[in-house]
């Protein structure tokens, strides 16, 4: 599973979308459900027992489709490049995504490609499907768009995640010219990155969006140990008041989390209650994730 996943805010839907996404995409499948406890229901106000999150994987990246209520709206400033291998994969997801959904780029040939679309699906999610120009290997490719107060701000943030990881670097950028208003000269018009071997892609857009990063779309670290949680988590808040139960937001207004995921995971998903709702009250109380203080709660 990737090193840096992606959870989806959604009010109810995590088990439906899951489901789809692991039935429509190839080589997925879901890897796990937790559910809520009666630990911090005054906050997050379901029922014991209720699904919070269903754990999955596209291509070996990782995917936690959170039920958290109506709080947060999924939007595009988000979204995933679908990298496949023919036009025909593209149809066959397109037809699929679009039942329901909306069109921010109508699927057709572009410059860039043979053929691409950009949807939001039923529910609420973002793909940017395209035909790769090499073989694929990474199939999902988070995309970050900079848009309002952060527009021209790609290539700066670009600099600083890769200076905030350690296994990082720089890819292909090109950037707006003369004459492509609104849009910025010189601002980016497409930038790669790599954060700890995976791919990501930045964008500005200086059109008139109705939409900023928020916690709808959050991407998860998986820490492995309370070093990395403290280099990862010093790096990246930048807002102290958004800092809760291992989320935070940098200084673009991207939600992180900083999380032992796959530990958690094993734990939340396993069979022990009483170490289920322990680790959900720990949880609920904490800012920073502070490892020692979790595993002596649980234990």
């Amino acid at each position: 599973m990737s090193k840096i996943g992606a959870c989806l805010w959604l009010d109810t839907q995590a088990v439906e979308a899951a489901e789809f996404y692991t039935t429509l995409f190839p080589n997925s499948r879901i890897t796990g459900t937790t559910h809520y406890t009666e630990a911090g229901q005054e906050f997050h106000g379901h029922e014991p027992g209720a699904v919070m999150t269903v754990e999955y994987e596209i291509d070996g990246f990782a995917f936690s489709a959170l039920n958290g209520g109506p709080y947060f709206s999924l939007n595009p400033s988000i979204s995933f490049f679908v990298r496949c291998e023919s036009a025909d994969e593209v149809n066959r997801l397109w037809n699929e995504l679009a039942v329901g959904g909306t069109v921010h780029m109508p699927l057709d040939t572009y410059p860039f490609s043979e053929r691409y679309g950009w949807i939001q699906d039923r529910f609420g999610v973002s793909y940017q499907l395209v035909v790769s120009s090499a073989p694929v290997t990474q199939r999902i490719v988070p995309s970050l768009l900079f848009v309002g107060a952060v527009c021209g701000k790609a290539e700066e943030a670009m600099l600083y995640y890769v200076s905030s990881f350690k296994n990082a670097s720089l890819g292909e950028l090109a950037r707006y010219g003369a004459g492509q208003e609104p849009e910025i000269a010189g601002s980016v018009m497409y930038g790669e990155f790599q954060l700890e071997g995976q791919s990501f892609v930045a964008m500005d857009s200086a059109q008139d969006h109705h939409f900023n990063f928020s916690e709808a779309v959050s991407l998860i670290i998986d820490a492995t140990n309370q070093d990395e949680i403290d280099t990862y988590w010093n790096a990246l808040s930048a807002v102290p008041e958004a800092e809760q139960c291992g989320w935070l937001k940098d200084r673009y207004g991207v939600s992180w989390q900083v999380f032992p995921n796959a530990e958690m995971n094993r734990v939340l998903t396993g069979d022990d209650e009483l170490r289920k709702r322990r680790a959900l009250e720990a949880l609920f109380q904490m800012k920073k994730i502070d490892l020692a203080a979790l595993w002596e709660t649980i234990q």
